[in-house]
């Protein structure tokens, strides 16, 4: 038996469909998929099915030294143990093996761990395929060619994993305990994101530095025989180069008299010139993440999105820092794929039609993964959703563009005067549209100025003085941070979107762009002011030069990571005098993301606190001494807004709930607005009114709330909720069921009739009821396929797995959409 093994379950499945002609079938094992057909089994792993750790001694946190896990040993351990367990039974029946995991360093590292585990129960050989995309053509002909693995590229990737678990684990553990910490609310630190956060914080701090200036702009509107242009006031600077902005108020109003005082400006110069608009040089992985964030997705969903595609055979692997197509693609022959497609085939015929089809070229060349683009395998409109239909149109479109010809404009530059006064205004023209006519992610937009010729009087119809002031850098957006990361050598193109995500999801960022919480700046401030290695770009990018060595053959993993650990003791021998220090300076500033205002009894700052079982309230930091409390509704997590109440001074709060998220507002103002409320009774009570005469009533509860509840609460709790927000009608009409008056909530223009408060929310629970996976909003048919692919058959097992590990298992899918999904099942 010949076994075959790839990184992830669709990848199995797509190798075997293609292997096989279409006749392989699945078989469950251990709630794993194994494709068969023949003598042939393919499996999927789920990236990594082996996991790097500490033995177990080194597992409590109080009881070990951080610093003693610097020089600890390292273990491996199964992390996917029903992988793994049916990956050795299929290997002791199996004569050789192939393995077609990734082409990258991470990939060959997995490619190596599926090696070793393998290795002893297989006689015969273990080979190793590689393939830019997964096509027909291409993996055929890449089975029909093994290879061997590589050994020093899987060393390469093992060196990073060991590197960034020592002093991931060394330094979280040390910043933890040293604010006290711990649980779900440790301190993460890490080789890359540490760095990665220093970039950003550097960034605000210039902004928050930022002193404005005050400058005045002039615009006049000129006009010959009616057509009317704008046009800007300029001057020549001390060096001789063009101004416009105008520093001085006084000058800027004597510009203005002399403009606003003239009826002509006359034409003292007009120049044309022809500007050639070259095509964009093709995707790499910074690029495409670039123009996927110019279209609204993040790094981490673009990428996912562009795995998906890949593994279905639609476009080449996403990883990649090439930029110059390899020899043996044929752009014709890839163009001509596309003439019968609805979509693209009117742009591929005009642009098969060119005399010469010559791609552009940028200045990365490898010899890894060709530039992601189109692999000419076309899926149906409806095969894919509209997330990924428009990543997928982007890289087609970017493919078309970089064989199109290139664009023409044409400029024209009039210069007109006023006494001294001089005005420019810069019209140009799309006269050739080339690559914009299939690639419309770049502006082709035009500024219409009219022929005129030099000495010509023009009309001054208009004249406009602005002032303005001067604008601090603007926060990396994710992908230009990504750009910058990679300037910066922090992290490769495989890891930096995940590293922005973690950042996301450690609570150092938060908005988009990306804005670094107190806690991001106070982790930064530590690691500068006790310990500058720790957020060190230099050093995170010379491991990675390190690491590249290893996969060169020109160094050894026990050398690099020798090396890291020296690092990483130098480090300690800085931290270990300031503990008490770094430990107060992280404790006052965990407090800076949870601080409201000040408290109303007693002076001291009112701070979001979590209680034991988990919900969320507003505690004074006084306490015990103050025991003033408030509630926080108990739908989400609660995050602190700039806006504060005029009244309280207290800011306002906002519960992230997934696509339920809403703005609480200030609360005091929303316990007050409860206490100031009367309940309204309107009706009997269904569980206890006839026999204790329990009524209903609208109330009003101190947490921001509404419901319709028992006024015998708490003997009795039956309620029903209410919408938030709204003024609430009770009418006159009665429901026949439950005697009950049916209501009206005004909230706009026209109002919501909500009806008999029983009725309504007996039709949300049929609404809300989840009995497949597709009644999840976000999972479409194809999803749940995936999903049970990995055993996640019915909305029971999704509430049961682990979203870390099922993400990893099955591509297009985030650890957020699991949580997003299951916290629809919760609520």
């Amino acid at each position: 038996m010949k076994l075959i093994i790839t990184e992830k379950d669709n990848a199995a499945r797509r190798i075997a469909e293609i292997l096989s002609d279409g006749t392989a079938e699945v078989d469950r094992h251990n709630g794993v998929n194994v494709y068969r057909w023949g003598d042939k089994r393919v499996i999927g792993l789920s990236g990594h099915v082996v996991g790097l750790d500490f033995p177990e001694e080194y597992e409590n946190w109080r009881d070990v030294q951080p610093a003693e896990l610097i020089d600890a040993d390292i273990v491996t351990e199964p992390t996917q143990k029903n992988i793994v367990t049916t990956l050795d039974a299929l290997a002791r029946k199996a004569d050789e093996a192939v393995i077609a995991t990734d082409y990258d360093r991470e990939g060959e590292l997995i490619g190596k761990e599926a090696y070793e585990l393998i290795e002893d129960d297989i006689e015969g050989p273990i080979e190793r395929v590689r393939f830019s995309s997964i096509t027909d053509n291409e993996v055929k002909e890449a089975f029909a060619n093994p290879d061997d693995l590589d050994f020093d590229l899987a060393a390469a990737g093992e060196a990073r994993q060991i590197i960034d678990l020592i002093w991931g684990a060394a330094l979280t553990r040390f910043l933890s305990l040293s604010a006290r910490q711990l649980g779900d609310d440790f301190i993460s630190v890490g080789r890359v994101q540490s760095p990665t956060l220093k970039l950003i914080v550097d960034r605000e701090r210039e902004i928050q530095a930022f002193d404005p200036e005050t400058y005045w702009e002039l615009f006049a509107d000129l006009a010959k025989n009616g057509e009317r242009f704008e046009a800007q006031y300029f001057y020549e600077d001390d060096d001789g180069t063009e101004a416009e902005r105008v520093w001085s108020e006084g000058d800027a109003e004597e510009v203005y008299e002399t403009l606003a005082g003239a009826d002509s400006a006359g034409v003292e110069s007009v120049s044309r010139r022809t500007r050639t608009d070259n095509p964009p040089e093709p995707f790499n992985t910074t690029a495409f993440i670039s123009a996927a964030g110019s279209l609204g997705y993040s790094a981490q969903r673009a990428m996912s999105i562009a795995e998906e595609l890949y593994t279905d055979g639609y476009t080449t692997y996403p990883r990649t820092d090439n930029t110059v197509y390899p020899e043996d693609l044929d752009p014709d022959e890839l163009l001509d794929s596309f003439t019968g497609s609805r979509e693209f085939g009117s742009d591929a015929e005009q642009l098969l039609a060119a005399e010469e089809i010559e791609p552009t070229r940028g200045d990365e060349e490898t010899t890894d993964h060709p530039p992601i683009h189109p692999t000419g395998e076309l899926p149906a409109r409806s095969e894919l959703s509209d997330d990924e239909w428009e990543i997928y149109e982007l890289i087609v479109r970017r493919f078309f563009a970089t064989v199109a010809e290139s664009a023409t404009w044409e400029h024209l530059r009039v210069v007109a005067g006023v006494d001294d006064v001089r005005l420019k205004a810069n019209g140009k023209r799309l006269v050739e549209e080339g690559y914009h006519a299939v690639y419309p992610y770049s502006s082709t937009s035009e500024n219409h100025v009219p022929d005129v010729e030099e000495g010509e009087q023009l009309s001054v119809t208009d004249v406009r003085l602005d002032e303005k002031e001067t604008q601090p850098p603007r926060r990396y957006g994710q992908s230009r941070l990504i750009q910058k990361m990679e300037e910066m050598g922090i992290g490769t193109k495989s890891t930096r979107h995940h590293t922005v995500e973690k950042l996301y999801d450690r609570g150092y960022l938060e908005d988009d762009p990306p804005r670094p919480t107190a806690l991001a700046e106070a982790v930064v401030n530590a690691a500068e002011e006790f310990a500058e290695m720790v957020v060190s770009e230099e050093m995170t990018a010379e491991l990675e030069a390190d690491m590249t060595a290893i996969a060169e053959g020109e160094a050894t993993l026990e050398d690099v990571t020798d090396s890291s650990r020296e690092m990483l003791e130098a480090v300690f021998e800085e931290l270990h005098e300031s503990r008490e220090e770094v430990g107060e300076h992280l404790q006052e500033s965990l407090k800076a993301d949870r601080r409201l205002g000040p408290c109303p009894e007693c002076g001291s700052d009112l701070l979001v606190r979590q209680s034991r079982q988990g919900s969320y309230f507003v505690g004074c930091d006084g306490f015990p001494d103050c025991r003033f409390t408030l509630p926080l509704p108990s739908t989400g997590e609660p995050l602190v807004l700039e806006d504060t109440c005029d009244e309280h001074q207290t800011h306002h709060v906002k519960m992230l709930a997934g696509r339920d998220t809403f703005v609480h507002g200030c609360p005091r103002c929303a316990a007050a607005e409860a206490d100031e409320s009367e309940d309204r009774v309107i009706g009997a009570c269904p569980e206890c009114g006839d026999e204790h005469d329990g009524e209903l009533a609208i109330k009003q509860l101190r947490s921001g709330s509404r419901l319709v509840g028992c006024t015998r609460y708490p003997d009795c709790e039956y309620s029903l909720p209410l919408p938030r927000r709204g003024d609430i009608e009770v009418t006159d009409e009665y429901c026949d069921e439950h005697g009950l008056p049916e209501l009206h909530v005004h909230d706009g223009d026209d109002p919501w009739e909500l009806g008999c408060p029983v009725c309504n929310y007996q039709e949300y629970q049929a609404e809300q009821a989840i009995d497949d996976l597709e009644d999840i909003s976000g999972i479409g048919e194809k999803t749940a396929e995936k999903l049970a692919a990995v055993g996640v058959e019915s909305p029971d097992d999704l509430g049961t797995v682990d979203p870390d590990e099922i993400a990893d298992r099955v591509q297009g899918v985030t650890t957020d959409q699991l949580e997003d999904w299951r916290q629809q099942l919760a609520g």
